[in-house]
């Protein structure tokens, strides 16, 4: 059964890696990336919300059961959320997309480093495991840097990208804890509601949103409900099950798998050429991978519990 957690986090890096060919081309017909992520995320919001209201009416809640699991939920909108899509877009305009690929996708070794210090008493990461993941990292950069080993540095570039990948460490963290106790669904729906709520401070400072004319226009849509239904939607809800099912660690370190598949998607969608680099790198990761889910780790937290566990 556990190939079967690993399949769905390959097939879920898989789609978030294709996405940059949506994103761009959403991005050439004037749509800026906060309201590219806000569509994704309003669109995943309504459909999980009607599901739940049709199909889990019975088990339907708004709200966790204390106001401290409340702030976890609105910590994972902020974290996997906002501010994650926010520092790493904006990363992009002050550094290179190299150097925010190969910052933002070390984010298993922060999220492996945060759980190690946060449940030292349960999670013990084996030699093996730390070899894993450090070798699926030279692997990772190897694919990004594909052969050009130059780093333009950029304080405040590299700064929002570090920023991004301490986001999506902790949202990792922080799902750990949650998925122990509420249910997939309803943990994604909370992630897309604050997702939205904490975005609207963006607005005040740079407002302005597509119209509808715009929105439902034909190079946008097919683009804006991919995103929304596939790659949000969909792809966050098996994301989180995942994450319940191998762990933090072991489901993150398939975030080193996203340059692969997305010069994967470049070379079937762009004709860009694959290079030995591409495969010298896909080899370290796939080995690194290997070793680091040969002995996950296990063990539950001792955490403060977060209430009793739900299923919508």
């Amino acid at each position: 059964m556990k190939h079967l957690y690993h399949i769905v986090a390959f097939v879920v890096v898989a789609l978030w890696g294709s996405t940059f060919v949506f994103t761009k081309m959403l991005l050439l017909n004037g749509l800026s990336p906060a309201q590219i992520f806000t569509l994704r995320f309003i669109i995943a919001y309504v459909l999980l919300l009607v599901y739940a209201l049709m199909v889990k009416r019975s088990k339907f809640r708004l709200f966790c059961n204390s106001w401290k699991d409340e702030l976890i939920m609105v910590l994972l909108g902020l974290t996997g959320g906002s501010l994650y899509f926010l520092t790493e877009n904006a990363a992009m305009l002050y550094t290179t997309a190299t150097n925010t690929s190969l910052i933002v996708c070390t984010c298993p070794l922060f999220a492996m480093l945060l759980i190690g210090l946060v449940y030292r008493q349960s999670e013990h990461f084996t030699k093996i495991q730390v070899t894993g993941s450090l070798l699926a990292c030279s692997g990772m950069a190897v694919v990004v840097m594909n052969g050009h080993f130059v780093l333009h540095l950029s304080p405040l570039g590299d700064l929002l990208a570090f920023s991004a990948c301490l986001c999506w460490a902790v949202y990792s963290l922080l799902m750990k804890q949650a998925s122990m106790h509420y249910g997939t669904l309803f943990i994604t729906r909370k992630l897309f509601f604050y997702g939205l709520l904490t975005i609207i401070p963006y607005y005040c400072l740079v407002p302005g949103f597509p119209s509808f004319d715009v929105i439902f226009s034909q190079p946008i849509i097919w683009n804006i409900l991919f995103l929304g239904v596939i790659a949000s939607m969909v792809c966050f809800l098996l994301w989180n099950w995942v994450i319940r099912k191998l762990g933090a660690v072991v489901a993150t370190n398939w975030v080193y798998f996203n340059p692969v598949t997305t010069i994967i998607f470049a070379w079937w969608l762009l004709n860009e050429q694959i290079t030995p680099w591409f495969l010298l790198g896909t080899i370290l990761i796939l080995s690194g991978m290997y070793l680091c889910s040969r002995k996950p780790a296990t063990g539950n937290t001792s955490a403060r519990p977060l209430g009793h566990q739900q299923d919508s």
